[in-house]
């Protein structure tokens, strides 16, 4: 059995504390130490985990770094870590910009360093199953609506709809020609940030994809649809279960006072499992091993990032 790869955790906070658990209980790495601008959170979850708090980051005692830290700390943290030649997995949003999302990049691609970022539902088993069920995708709407929650001073933007924008690329195979957004401000977050967005894409001369995002439901919803010619894919994130629906068959009914209708109704078994936030981490172990093309990984990130900006800068009507 090969030695687990040493991670250090920069962040301690909701996420880094989910980071924590999955790197310490991989077989693959160790939680070599945690680093947090609180040192009371830091050494709560260094403790939590038998490993050690950092009161200074040490990247010579690291194989790789995960970073979980917020957001507007990103591109200094990011830069540090990459000018060390040490590899990465940063949560996402990238950066609170476009420009700070390129900066990473360029530097990543400059010192030849392995970056990731932390778009897990590529590896949710029920994203995984539909996209392999998929052939020719014509239309693919995203529900992700959260209740409002003051620890997150991103926009729902950058924390949730830059997921389906990545998904939305990945399942047509190009960034969109066309991307509208509306946004909208509420009170909570003082005007500050977007709350709400709802965004259209098109996708060559074919595809069409809406998304929408929301802090400001009373209940958690994460769904997607992927429309064929033939077939309809649901999928209900949160239960991770997949519907195929195909209609055959419509006629008059027999007393000739309306129509029939048939509609087939799949429901296939999931082909992947277990936790994304863990197999996230097997890829990124796999990336600092040398298993897989670091370069491509990098290249994947952008897109979402250069739409989401796209869509921000837009003023609403």
């Amino acid at each position: 059995m090969s030695t687990p790869l040493r991670i250090g955790l920069i962040g301690a906070g909701t996420m880094g504390a989910l980071h924590a658990r999955v790197i310490s209980t991989s077989s693959r790495t160790q939680l070599a130490w945690v680093h947090d601008r609180n040192p009371a959170t830091g050494r709560a979850i260094a403790d939590r985990h038998a490993s050690r708090f950092a009161q200074e980051v040490d990247f010579s005692s690291v194989d790789a770094v995960v970073v979980a830290a917020p957001t507007q700390f990103h591109h200094e943290v990011g830069l540090q870590v990459i000018e060390n030649h040490t590899p990465m997995l940063m949560e996402k949003p990238l950066g609170n910009t476009i420009d700070e999302v390129d900066a990473l990049l360029a530097a990543a691609e400059h010192h030849d360093t392995p970056i990731m970022c932390g778009l897990l539902e590529r590896f949710n088993p029920a994203v995984r199953t539909a996209f392999e069920l998929s052939r020719v995708p014509l239309h693919f709407r995203s529900t992700r609506h959260s209740p409002m929650t003051d620890r997150i001073q991103t926009g729902v933007g950058g924390d949730l709809l830059i997921h389906d924008l990545d998904l939305a690329i990945r399942l047509f195979g190009e960034a969109p020609t066309t991307a509208i957004g509306l946004t909208d401000r509420t009170g909570d977050s003082d005007g500050r940030v977007e709350d709400i967005v709802e965004a259209l894409l098109r996708f060559g001369t074919y595809g069409v994809g809406a998304l929408s995002a929301s802090r400001r439901s009373q209940r958690k919803i994460r769904s997607m649809m992927i429309a064929e010619a033939d077939r309809l894919i649901e999928v209900d994130l949160l239960r991770q279960d997949i519907t195929i629906y195909r209609h055959v068959f419509e006629s008059l009914t027999d007393d000739d006072l309306g129509y029939r209708q048939q509609t087939i109704i799949d429901v296939p078994v999931l082909r992947h499992h277990g936790e994304p936030l863990m197999m996230q981490l097997d890829h990124f172990a796999n990336i600092v091993q040398g298993t897989v093309d670091h370069r491509a990984e990098r290249e994947s990130i952008r897109p979402a990032h250069a739409v989401l900006h796209s869509l921000s800068t837009q003023p609403n009507p």
